[in-house]
C-alpha cells in the first residue's frame, strides 16, 4: 500500500485570528493545505486523511473533498474532540484549546495500516520535503520502528513579524536525530537569534541549526507508543488550560528509551508558512513567485 499522509487541521488559529488552514492564499484560492496534498501526490502518497473538528465539518468538507482532487488521492476524515480520550480522564470544561496534533494523529489511528507521514495544515514544505519521506516510507520495513524527518535551517523558518515556537534537532554524525526540544519566542535581532526554552531560559541559537517542522515519516508502531504517553500526559495535564501533546515530544521520548531510531534528512526546500496575520502577505507572495518561475500551476487542481 502506499504511504499515507495525515494532517492535523483542528487548530483553532487564535495567534493568526482565524481557521488559517481554510484560508486561501494562492492565486486561485488555494490553501496552503492544497499544496501539500498537491505535492505529497507528485512524490507518490495514496491517502490523505484530514483531522477536523466537528464545528467546522460541513465548511471543511465542502471545500476539501475528493472532488476537489479530482481524484488522485483518496481523501479520508478522522476528528479531534475532548469526549475522544481514554477512559477514566476527564478534560478541564473550561478548555478550549485542542490537544496537540499528537493527539490528532490517535484520532485517525483507525484509518492507518501502512506507513504514514504527518505535516502542519499552516506551513508549505516544498516538494523535495515529501519526496525524502516519502522514499524513506516506500523502502522501510512497516514493522519496524525507523521513523524520518525532513529538517529544515532555522535561519529559513523565522518569522518577521513575531516570535516563534520551533523543535531543535541534535543529529549525530549518522544522520540520527539524538534528542529534541521545543524552544518558544524565537525571534532574530539583527544577527542574533534568540529564543526561551522549556525551563523558561534565554538561549541563543545558531541559524544553521536543523529543525523540525512538524514533517515526519512514521510506521504504524507509532500509534502504540503515542497511546501510553498520551495516557502519562492526561495524567498529569488533563485539568490544565493549555497543555499540548505535541510530536516531537512522542519523538523525543522515543529516541530516549531506544524505542526507535530517527534518520533525519535535511531538505534543499524553503519553508514558509503563517503564524501570524502579518505572515499572510509574506505566503501570498511567496507563493505568486513560485508561479511565476514554473513550479505549480496557476491553479492547482486546474477547475
Amino acid at each position: 500500500m502506499k504511504p499515507t499522509l495525515l494532517i492535523p487541521a483542528a487548530g483553532m488559529g487564535s495567534r493568526y485570528g482565524g481557521l488559517k488552514q481554510m484560508d486561501g492564499m494562492g492565486p486561485s484560492g488555494e490553501t496552503l493545505m492544497d499544496y501539500s496534498v498537491y505535492d505529497a501526490i507528485r512524490a507518490g502518497f495514496g491517502k490523505v486523511v484530514f483531522i477536523i473538528r466537528h464545528d467546522f465539518e460541513q465548511e471543511f468538507k465542502n471545500i476539501f473533498n475528493p472532488k476537489r482532487f479530482g481524484g488522485r488521492i483518496e481523501v479520508d476524515y478522522a476528528f479531534q474532540s475532548f469526549e475522544n480520550i481514554p477512559a477514566g480522564f476527564t478534560i478541564n470544561p473550561e478548555r478550549t484549546k485542542p490537544l496537540g496534533a499528537g493527539q490528532a494523529l490517535l484520532m485517525a489511528a483507525d484509518l492507518i495500516h501502512e506507513p504514514f507521514a504527518v505535516i502542519n495544515s499552516d506551513d508549505f514544505y516544498g516538494y523535495e520535503s515529501f519526496k525524502i519521506v516519502f522514499d524513506h516510507l516506500n523502502a522501510c520495513d512497516p514493522a519496524e520502528n525507523e521513523y524520518c524527518m525532513a529538517g529544515f535551517q532555522l535561519g529559513n523558518t523565522l518569522s518577521e513579524t513575531g516570535g516563534v515556537s520551533r523543535a531543535i534537532c541534535n543529529i549525530n554524525k549518522n544522520h540520527e536525530l539524538v534528542s529534541i526540544y521545543e524552544c518558544h519566542q524565537i525571534v532574530k535581532n539583527n544577527s542574533e537569534i534568540s529564543g526561551v526554552d522549556e525551563g523558561d531560559n534565554k538561549v541563543f541559537l545558531n541559524e544553521n541549526a536543523i529543525v523540525s517542522m512538524n514533517i515526519w515519516g512514521f510506521t504504524t508502531g507509532f500509534m502504540k507508543h503515542a497511546h501510553a504517553l498520551f495516557i502519562d500526559f492526561l495524567h498529569q495535564n488533563s485539568m490544565d488550560l493549555k497543555a499540548e501533546f505535541h510530536i516531537p515530544y512522542v519523538v523525543g521520548q522515543l529516541i530516549g528509551s531506544e524505542n526507535a531510531t530517527v534518520h533525519a534528512k535535511e531538505t534543499p526546500a524553503r519553508w514558509f508558512g503563517v503564524t501570524w496575520p502579518q505572515d499572510r502577505k509574506t505566503v501570498v507572495e511567496s507563493l505568486k513567485l513560485k508561479v511565476l518561475n514554473g513550479e505549480y500551476p496557476e491553479n492547482l487542481w486546474g477547475t
